[in-house]
């Protein structure tokens, strides 16, 4: 058997790999139109910020060591031109001496990848504007950079953030310009806001709503002109606009192409049934809308092309089901994680959704160095779990892990009340904040309490906040101004409930949520019409705070 791979990296060199492993005797081709066959393309910002401080670090395998390890053929430089798939052969041009040559093949993978998108903008081949894909961008832009100061990322996306980040950390001055309201889109904006405040705080420029309409090099700077008619003079541009797949190869040899990507069954297979697909270009199964769409995430294609080396040996035998798009990324002393879907595209889909934000300590308060986390979870009546997000400064990672998984185990919202997760002072608490999430989730569809967003406050007729903190936790710049504002401190609510007035309605709130939730529980109880702040006045706070900056 003779079994050609198109395009290195996570999916084809695992499946490459996974294919060794399986036999012996099989003959294995990778052909690669970069200068690397496997390399960790989430690190490259990373060596550009000096965090990782060795270029070969990256390098994870080599054509040399593929040869030596595993009797893999890897031919970097070379490219596939053109695909016959009655005759089961490929075109291939050498790269280095531009001759043509042609390769049989019995099976076929394709893992092209998906290359930056690069949009229709005057002057974005200006010499200065990057884009970060394979190494060579990588090495292009750490020496373009060294004499230079002023940088525009261009994209508040995973790439786009990292990149941010670490130029800040050698001493650049950088600012992100992102045409959507928030960074991070897959999370919501009040779990964004956090992030862009954090952002602020550690002197990372935000532009947010705003686009690159022109560029025009002038002398030794790139001047950049915005859709909001201002213009901005910089060294260098690094394009971070998101990714496309390469399905031009699927194409031309006339394969079945979906909505986003190349078309595969849950065998991983392409129209043609001795050409399997991988990775970034093709179009997948997203486990909760049900809905064909491109997860471009190494997680997924290492397992999509495990699952398509395994087909070719053994037979159609091993189903993907699809993934959740479960994805993280570390901003400054912050991380920012999701699974799932977002409230967008629940309200895009037209399905309907609750969603609790709660806050909790990453473990046990006691115990030194504890942080905030919070976690917003979407969900419906019936307990399914839609998604999840969260932002903290610790133990964010673990906590959507264990969502994640549940979701895919279809598991209810109330199940996460019972999850018996580690505990220990220094990791967690007997209540872990996804314990915690799990019982307020359950309480709001059992109608123990009902919530108020922070964006949904005036749509309340009629209403009065009402803040239960301490008398010293409150002064005229921390609290809530959209309505008629009284303050009674938990402790005191009981005994003064004769100052409430039974016609009006209560939107009670503290800092996290827990002492507005008891608050809200007195008044109901007690016969008053009254809501919680959702997430409380930690939520309330940042993403009002983040509105008035970047409007």
């Amino acid at each position: 058997m003779k079994v050609v791979i198109v395009g290195g990296v996570a999916g084809g060199a695992t499946a490459a790999a996974r294919l060794r492993r399986l036999d012996e005797k099989i003959e294995i081709i990778i052909i690669e139109r970069g200068e690397h066959v496997s390399f960790a393309n989430c690190g490259l910002p990373y060596h550009i910020g000096n965090i990782i401080k060795e270029r070969d670090q990256l390098l994870l395998e080599t054509p040399e060591t593929f040869k030596n390890k595993l009797n893999i053929d890897v031919r970097t430089k070379n490219e596939v031109i053109e695909i016959n798939k009655i005759d089961k052969k490929i075109k291939v041009q050498n790269l280095n001496n531009k001759n043509i040559y042609f390769e049989n093949y019995d099976y076929l993978i394709l893992s092209p990848g998906a290359k930056p998108i690069k949009p229709r903008i005057e002057g974005i081949q200006s010499e200065g504007v990057f884009v970060l894909r394979n190494v060579e961008d990588m090495d292009n832009i750490k020496e373009y950079i060294k004499n230079r100061e002023k940088i525009l990322v261009v994209g508040g996306g995973f790439i786009g953030i990292e990149m941010a980040e670490n130029l800040l950390h050698i001493g650049k001055s950088v600012e992100i310009v992102e045409m959507a309201d928030q960074l991070m889109t897959p999370v919501d904006y009040e779990i964004a806001s956090i992030i862009h405040n954090h952002c602020n705080d550690k002197g990372l420029k935000l532009n947010l709503s705003n686009a690159v309409t022109k560029i025009e090099k002038e002398n030794n700077f790139l001047k950049v002109l915005f859709s909001n008619g201002e213009s901005k003079n910089f060294d260098v541009i690094i394009m971070s606009t998101g990714v496309i797949p390469e399905k031009e190869l699927a194409l031309n040899c006339g394969l079945e192409l979906g909505n986003t990507g190349i078309k595969v069954n849950e065998y991983m297979q392409t129209s043609c049934e001795n050409i399997y697909a991988v990775g970034d270009a093709v179009e997948i199964n997203n486990l909760i809308s049900g809905q064909k769409n491109l997860i471009p995430l190494a997680g997924p294609a290492n397992k999509q092309a495990r699952i398509a080396a395994n087909n070719i040996y053994y037979g159609n035998k091993e189903k993907y089901k699809g993934a959740l798009g479960t994805s993280i990324a570390k901003i400054f002393d912050m991380t920012i994680a999701s699974t799932g879907l977002n409230e967008k595209r629940l309200k895009a889909m037209k399905i309907d959704y609750i969603s609790s934000i709660t806050t909790s300590k990453s473990h046990a308060g006691y115990y030194p160095g504890a942080s905030l986390i919070t976690l917003k979870i979407l969900f419906n009546r019936d307990g399914k779990i839609f998604g999840a997000q969260a932002v903290g400064e610790d133990g964010v990672d673990k906590r959507i892990d264990v969502i994640s998984t549940a979701i895919k185990a279809g598991l209810k919202v109330w199940d996460l009340e019972e999850l018996e997760l580690t505990y220990a002072p220094p990791f967690g608490s007997a209540k872990d904040p996804v314990n915690y999430a799990g019982f307020v989730a359950n309480n709001i569809i059992k109608g123990d309490i009902e919530v108020i967003d922070w964006d949904k406050i005036k749509e309340i007729e009629n209403h009065i906040i009402l803040d239960v903190r301490n008398k010293d936790e409150i002064n005229d710049n921390n609290i809530i101004k959209e309505g008629s504002f009284i303050n009674i401190p938990l402790s005191e609510l009981r005994k003064n409930l004769n100052m409430l007035e039974k016609d009006k309605t209560y939107i009670t709130y503290c800092t996290m949520g827990l002492r507005g939730y008891i608050a809200y529980r007195i008044l109901k109880l007690n016969g008053y019409k009254v809501y919680n702040l959702n997430g409380g006045f930690r939520v309330y706070s940042n993403a009002k705070k983040s509105k008035k900056m970047h409007k």
